[in-house]
């Protein structure tokens, strides 16, 4: 049997996506799976057995290969018997019936039920729930039994050799303190962003009262904000991979190696479950259930204001009260009670 699953095009949703992956690779152990998914997901996915082969995707793309009638051609050249559609786009649906898949399961959509074989009823898209049991659901669908919450990822020896590399660059001690990792970006939009100064103000109490090492991990287009976060902290303690190659792999392995990830809500905020790393997320206009993971150490922060969570990319009120008004002293005071139990030996890339 060979299949066809059409993985989201966000990290966080495709690091939420892997128990579905996990629940479809168990029910068809013999099957050939196909990933169809950006050169990110697959970047993000690596090192897991839940896809046998890749077919990288870029709609805007300039590589020939990766375009939507050159993803055509290779899903009909496969003759694939099923398709799992877990983005809920027309874009993937149309790939899908254009692909000859016999079989195409998904959600309906905007109309896209008529491209799909078996049209799944999609919950309300205004009452706030979580992405990762939508995706299960079309696994249940499907006639998998094994439905699991816990959300999978690996880190390749390569990207260990990056980040130890990285830190044999800098002072022995500062690994051997342990390690907060920040997570400030977020590709959504900047009405996820948590303000700079904040970002700096944590990382010195951090340092100053708790006696750990600061790690800021970055996408390629945060390289100067985290510069300037490091620049504002004033601590050696304060470290970031902005001048590193940049990889998803490398913030992977420093999510694992760390003891605790404080992050906006975006992608890499996904990473520290399957790690089984505490995580603090900050959110603003992005409302908690959509990305619930079921995690049971997870710390949700959020600010109630009276015009959120508005699920803009920029607030449309100009004031950004919903992260501005999160304060530096009450993410300090979850990150004080996180750490204190967590006496643990350092665990090394």
């Amino acid at each position: 049997m060979k299949l066809a699953i059409f993985l989201p095009n966000w990290v966080g949703d495709a690091v939420m996506a892997t128990p579905a992956l996990r629940a479809i690779r168990d029910h068809y152990p013999n099957a050939d799976i196909l990933g169809i998914m950006r050169p990110a997901i697959a970047d993000t996915l690596q090192g897991l057995d839940v896809i046998d082969r890749v077919v990288l995707h870029e709609s805007r793309g300039k590589v020939a290969e990766r375009t939507d009638l050159s993803v055509i051609r290779q899903l009909q050249a496969e003759h694939c018997d099923l398709g799992v559609l877990l983005p809920n786009s027309w874009r993937s649906a149309w790939m899908a019936w254009r692909g000859g898949i016999r079989r195409r399961v998904g959600f309906q959509r905007d109309g896209r039920g008529i491209l799909l074989s078996d049209a799944l009823t999609l919950k309300s898209r205004t009452v706030p729930h979580p992405v990762m049991d939508e995706y299960l659901r079309l696994a249940t669908h499907l006639g998998c039994q094994s439905l699991p919450h816990t959300t999978e990822l690996a880190v390749s020896e390569a990207d260990r050799a990056a980040l130890n590399a990285f830190w044999t660059r800098q002072s022995s001690a500062l690994r051997l303190r342990g390690v907060v990792c920040l997570n400030t970006g977020a590709a959504f939009g900047p009405a996820k962003n948590w303000p700079r100064a904040s970002f700096a103000e944590l990382a010195r109490r951090i340092v100053d009262q708790l006696h750990h090492t600061v790690l800021i991990v970055c996408g390629p287009a945060e390289r100067e904000n985290v510069r300037v976060i490091v620049r504002e902290a004033g601590r050696p303690e304060v470290l970031s991979l902005a001048n590193e190659p940049l990889s998803i792999g490398l913030t992977k392995a420093a999510i694992r190696e760390s003891r605790l990830l404080v992050t906006t809500d975006s992608g890499p905020r996904q990473f520290a479950q399957p790690f089984q790393v505490p995580v603090i997320t900050l959110f603003g206009p992005t409302h908690i259930a959509w990305s619930d993971t079921h995690y049971d150490q997870a710390v949700h922060l959020s600010e109630t204001v009276p015009c959120g969570p508005c699920q803009k990319r920029d607030c449309p009120l100009g004031h950004h009260r919903c992260m501005t008004d999160l304060s530096v002293e009450r993410v300090f005071a979850n990150v004080k009670r996180v750490l204190k139990p967590r006496a643990l030996p350092l665990r090394v890339a």
